[in-house]
């Protein structure tokens, strides 16, 4: 059985402010709660359907308590919450993927999954762009959460101390399908509406850019499909 209380946590947590105040976040689904226990994340509490993580000794709920709490239309059979990590400013060698002020929780938790699928460990974020554990993100990452080291951070301050090659996507910039492009380099996606902002414009290098090939009045692709192509096309050369 679930409590007042624990429901009043669990809900708030859909705030970034409550987040950061308890220092927790929700996983949702079996798949995703199974991939958060097997990483270094602290589970802090874990509510499931009977029969379900029974070696990890769940608060048992029904179907409708679930729904209470979860923050899907659909529950999914258990829900979890998980300590957040002090230390999130570990960054490891080699490529780096940069966002601008990325504000969808859908784009963002492709992207990490997206880093997850190329073995990129280091997904750096500025202050503006959206939390990592908003459920909505984490529910899009699919447990590749646990996997990619994000790190929010003053872009302009962070991309002038590195020594990496900087890339960034623009409308105008050189076809990807004719750069030589390096194995590690830093390559910055910018936000879905206004690109990447002058400041951390001011870091780029190399602008580079994803040909159109059909006749669509289409001004732009999602900022994830376009960082799929382009880390691709990296990770290729």
């Amino acid at each position: 059985m679930v409590s007042k209380s624990q429901i009043k946590l669990i809900t708030s947590l859909a705030q970034k402010k409550y987040r950061q105040q308890h220092g927790l976040f929700v996983v949702e689904g079996l798949k995703g709660i199974s991939e958060f226990l097997e990483s270094n994340f602290n589970l802090h509490s874990l509510f499931a359907l009977e029969g379900y993580f029974k070696d990890k000794k769940p608060t048992e709920v029904t179907a409708a308590e679930l729904k209470k709490i979860s923050f899907l239309k659909t529950p999914q059979k258990a829900l979890a919450l998980f300590e957040i990590p002090e230390d999130l400013n570990n960054v490891e060698a080699g490529f780096q993927l940069v966002l601008d002020d990325v504000r969808d929780p859908g784009n963002l938790g492709t992207l990490i999954r997206l880093c997850d699928w190329y073995g990129i460990k280091n997904l750096i974020c500025s202050k503006e762009t959206v939390d990592c554990f908003n459920p909505k993100v984490v529910q899009a990452t699919m447990g590749s959460l646990t996997r990619v080291n994000l790190i929010y951070t003053d872009l302009s301050h962070y991309l002038q101390k590195q020594e990496l090659p900087v890339y960034a996507a623009f409308m105008d910039g050189k076809s990807v399908y004719k750069e030589g492009l390096p194995q590690d380099a830093i390559l910055i996606l910018g936000n879905e509406a206004n690109g990447i902002s002058d400041a951390v414009a001011e870091n780029i290098q190399h602008k580079i850019s994803i040909p159109q090939f059909g006749q669509s009045t289409t001004e732009s692709l999602n900022v994830a499909i376009a960082g799929a192509i382009l880390v691709s096309e990296f990770k290729r050369s």
